[in-house]
């Protein structure tokens, strides 16, 4: 999944932003944002340009697994060997991938910088 400047996302799992707070040795607790607490990307860092092959490939495999099982069998497997033949491409491309990371305005007010792009989901 890619994501984008300006594109609305919400977090996919709870995430934690502090450690657990004390005071005179007794917790009294922490402070982390809900799974699906809901903002806009302002910021993508750290992305790659994608080449034909890689794109080709994302293309592909993505009409292979929702509409493969529906497809004739001999036009099936030429859609298999073509997603085959760009696999290598995709590899290296994951291979060489670097982190990406988001910051995203929240809708309650607060910024998270420098997460990983895996833990939003498109809203």
């Amino acid at each position: 999944m890619t994501l984008e400047a300006g594109q609305r996302v919400v977090l996919a799992a709870d995430t934690p932003l502090t450690d657990s707070a004390e005071v005179s040795g007794a917790v009294v607790g922490f402070l982390s944002l809900a799974a699906g607490t809901g903002g806009v990307v302002e910021q993508v860092v750290g992305r790659q340009e994608e080449s034909d092959d890689v794109r080709e490939y994302e293309r592909l495999k993505s009409l292979l697994d929702t509409f493969g099982s529906q497809m004739p069998t001999e036009s099936r497997r030429q859609l298999e060997e073509k997603v085959g033949s760009l696999e290598p491409a995709w590899t290296a491309f994951q291979e060489r991938a670097p982190r990406v990371s988001v910051r995203v305005r929240f809708d309650n007010g607060f910024i998270l910088d420098g997460a990983h792009e895996d833990v939003f989901v498109p809203a």
